[in-house]
């Protein structure tokens, strides 16, 4: 049986970065770049008010205050989105709203509040500047945010809300990113049923296929839901036939050591076999391996675990990051935080564990606390949960006012 680092050293050998493919930057969120982006244009692409005021030359302003007003004959006014074809000459301004192109002749905007603007009425023909300006004063410069030319973001960038609008200020529709994998998802055994279907006597509704379908796409991959296969090889088999053009496998249930669990077998035959079982809990009967796919390369493949927490804990440990690997991802690993503990935890067999706990911050440390019963088929505890507690292999496991390390699964303003 294998450490969980070794396991996850081991999926990420069998994760390779996937093709690049140009996509609109609406549909890159999360998605990293493929190849540099340089700037063909400057931004702002001229100099322009960052002010409603009026265009000046500096010069006309020396000595200004509020008792000796420089007065300057206003000659055009010019909006946002539209260019003056007037020059600011010795002892004239024009108006100017914010965004708009500065004027030919002018080096500086005094705005609205630093002259007598309110006192006169209507579009008045001239203006009483109450203050001295220095040359650039409320202008932003051609290309002070990038300039024409320079490299705005390097291959590897992940595209966050704020890159994407930063490709969209270069007039880019679409760019090359890292493409997204299509991940299959499978759910094995007799007594799975269809959410669509009435339950039956002794069924259960086939919840894995949509937790973890909706995990993959949380993390950016494209979900393929494959069904139910049941508990014989013929029908694995048949399911799985479905998948083999996706660029990752993944099945729950089937995987431990009852007459009808054949994963592993079919896997076996239909491919290769890299480790069965970690040392973990949850989830300890997880296999993963490579399947041979429609293509030259193989499919990486993951057995989870029919329990519910077993499988999306093992999501969050190893799919997760073999998903974020074949993105083009770097950062692979979850944020973790410091908690005292705020309720016994045991670890009884040597595993490490993973347990389902709620973190909060109060007066600057962080406390975890268990969700509640910690059995591997109490799906509700994930809903619960906000991380998941790690006692090591070696500890026997933790008493109140202890400090663990906890890996959070999300990030909320109450933690915060």
């Amino acid at each position: 049986m294998i450490t969980v680092d070794q396991a996850l050293d081991k999926v990420l050998e069998h994760s390779a970065i996937l093709e690049a493919e140009a996509s609109p930057i609406l549909s890159c969120l999360g998605q990293v770049l493929a190849e540099d982006v340089l700037s063909a244009i400057n931004i702002p692409p001229l100099d322009n008010s960052e002010m409603d005021g009026f265009a000046v030359r500096s010069a006309d302003t020396r000595g200004a205050g509020p008792g000796s007003p420089r007065i300057l004959r206003v000659i055009d006014t010019v909006a946002a989105g539209a260019v003056s074809r007037s020059r600011v000459e010795p002892g004239t301004a024009i108006r100017i709203m914010t965004g708009a192109p500065v004027p030919d002749g002018a080096d500086s905007v005094v705005k609205f509040e630093d002259t007598d603007e309110s006192e006169r009425a209507g579009a008045p023909a001239e203006a009483g500047v109450l203050v001295e300006v220095k040359p650039g004063t409320n202008v932003r410069r051609a290309g002070e945010d990038i300039a024409a030319g320079s490299l705005v973001f390097k291959q590897g960038t992940l595209l966050r809300p704020s890159e994407i609008g930063v490709l969209a200020s270069l007039g880019l529709p679409e760019v090359k990113v890292v493409r997204r994998p299509v991940v299959a998802v499978l759910a094995t055994g007799d007594e799975i049923m269809d959410i669509n279907k009435p339950l039956s006597r002794g069924k259960i509704y086939n919840s894995n296929s949509y937790s973890l379908s909706a995990l993959a796409q949380h993390y950016g991959a494209v979900p393929r839901m494959l069904g139910i296969a049941l508990d014989n090889e013929d029908s694995l088999v048949a399911k799985l036939k479905l998948g083999l053009d996706a660029d990752m496998v993944i099945t729950s249930g089937g995987v431990s050591l009852g007459d009808y669990d054949v994963v592993r077998e079919v896997l076996a035959k239909q491919g290769e076999i890299v480790f069965w079982r970690v040392r973990e809990k949850p989830g300890k009967p997880l296999v993963f391996g490579v399947l041979k796919g429609n293509g030259a390369k193989g499919i990486p493949f993951f057995g989870l675990a029919g329990n519910p927490v077993s499988a999306m804990v093992n999501f969050e440990l190893f799919v997760r990051p073999a998903i974020l690997r074949m993105m083009g991802r770097s950062n692979l690993a979850k944020p973790t935080v410091r908690a005292v503990v705020e309720d016994t935890i045991e670890n009884t067999d040597g595993r490490r564990v993973f347990t389902r706990v709620m973190v909060a911050k109060r007066g600057g440390q962080y406390f975890a606390r268990l969700t509640g019963p910690q059995g591997s088929g109490i799906l509700t505890s994930m809903v619960l949960a906000n991380g998941l507690a790690i006692i090591p292999e070696d500890k026997p496991g933790v008493k109140p006012g202890e400090v663990v390390e906890v890996m959070m699964l999300d990030w909320n303003e109450e933690v915060e």
